[in-house]
């Protein structure tokens, strides 16, 4: 029996490698022009958020931040908690073409946060009803 039990045990930390990459929990609109992914709650990200990118906006971006010296407007994000929703400064992108799409008229609800997608843009929204309503020609926080 004793040696049954260490085989299993072996056999589990010989497994217990380094983690594999998390698949990212998100989706994007059919179009492929917004893609949102969920940032869970975890000891370097104490309030879990949403983030959206536009790949492709018609509207100007507000002016950039002085205190912004990467890419500005595209992106944007929600806190679990009751802040509101901010545009992002930043130097990386959540657009990832293996997303899921959310079909127009279609919802989706995960980690607090609520989205539905509509072929006039996506609106998102927190527990406390803070969000955007994100589109090619316009994007609103609130």
């Amino acid at each position: 029996m004793k040696s049954v039990i260490s085989a299993l045990l072996l056999a589990a930390l010989a497994g217990a490698g380094p983690a594999a990459a998390q698949e990212p929990i998100g989706f994007k609109t059919p179009s492929g022009n917004i893609h949102c992914q969920l940032f869970e709650k975890t000891a370097d990200q104490p309030v879990a958020e949403l983030r959206c990118d536009i790949r492709e906006m018609s509207s100007a971006a507000p002016p950039r931040p002085r205190d912004c010296e990467q890419d500005w407007g595209q992106a944007f994000a929600v806190r679990a908690d009751t802040a509101p929703a901010t545009r992002l400064c930043h130097g990386d992108t959540v657009a990832d073409s293996a997303l899921p799409a959310l079909a127009y008229g279609a919802a989706w609800q995960c980690g607090g946060f609520a989205c539905r997608s509509e072929t006039t843009g996506l609106t998102c929204v927190n527990a406390a009803n803070n969000g955007f309503a994100l589109a090619k020609a316009s994007q609103r926080l609130f």
